[in-house]
């Protein structure tokens, strides 16, 4: 397909609003991906989703702070940021598709976590998938997403469209030396390759957690806890030492 100029400034105009408008609803990331190739993978009506070609995926940080509790489990404090860090990323989700409504264009709306079925864990869609394509992270060993600035101590949201965007690139990157996350993992599901993760379990160990009533959510957070900027901060601080500042080793994992 051969775009013209004008089809092309357009979507740079909409891209740079799009992305602004994300920012003034406190976004701490924002990233664009388009979806022509993985419309079919989504739990929402075909008849809805042959309009839509880009998904926008933003995302909100956690707090530090509650984080740093999770040692070897969940706790109430964090189940509750949880929720409502998902609220705050539903309101927002919401008033960025109005804002693409108001400007002639489809948008809807896709819940930060609304599980469809608990068993197999899967949604509308994957927005862990969405982030990568939009070059927002990596693929972690913990099977999170893994951001440069926050880790993994971020949630996620997602929008679908069809006003015309420019869609960013996937980041060719990964954990290198950083292996935080496997020796604190309490199902001790974290391999060496996120490929090798043991999804059972890890979903075992969320069900325990809920019998034990730490929290009524399947949710635990401990790799997520170790995951962010402390640990890039520290690996800089390292190198820096020596005097040398490596791009692969600088991971936040």
């Amino acid at each position: 397909m051969v775009v013209s100029h004008k089809m092309l400034q357009k979507a740079k105009n909409y891209t740079k609003l799009v992305k602004s408008y994300c920012k003034t609803q406190g976004c701490s990331l924002v990233g664009i991906a388009d979806i022509s190739n993985i419309k079919e993978e989504f739990s929402v009506s075909q008849s809805v989703m042959e309009k839509m070609s880009y998904a926008i995926c933003f995302g909100l940080q956690l707090s530090k702070a509650i984080l740093a509790e999770l040692v070897n489990q969940p706790t109430r404090l964090y189940f509750h940021h949880y929720r409502t860090v998902n609220t705050a990323l539903d309101q927002i989700a919401l008033k960025i598709s109005n804002f693409i409504q108001q400007k002639g264009f489809l948008a809807l709306p896709i819940p930060a976590s609304q599980i469809l079925d608990w068993q197999r864990q899967t949604a509308h869609l994957s927005h862990k998938k969405i982030a990568l394509l939009a070059g927002i992270g990596w693929l972690g060993r913990n099977n999170l997403l893994v951001t440069e600035e926050f880790g993994s101590q971020i949630r996620l949201a997602t929008v679908l469209t069809d006003m015309p965007l420019l869609a960013d690139k996937p980041i060719v990157r990964d954990c290198a030396l950083c292996r935080a996350c496997i020796s604190v993992c309490p199902a001790q599901a974290i391999k060496e390759s996120p490929q090798d993760f043991e999804y059972l379990k890890c979903f075992e160990k969320l069900k325990e957690f809920q019998r034990q009533h730490l929290v009524d959510q399947y949710v635990c957070g401990v790799c997520v806890n170790v995951c962010g900027p402390k640990v890039k901060k520290s690996r800089k601080s390292q190198n820096n030492k020596k005097g040398v500042v490596s791009a692969k080793e600088d991971s936040n994992c």
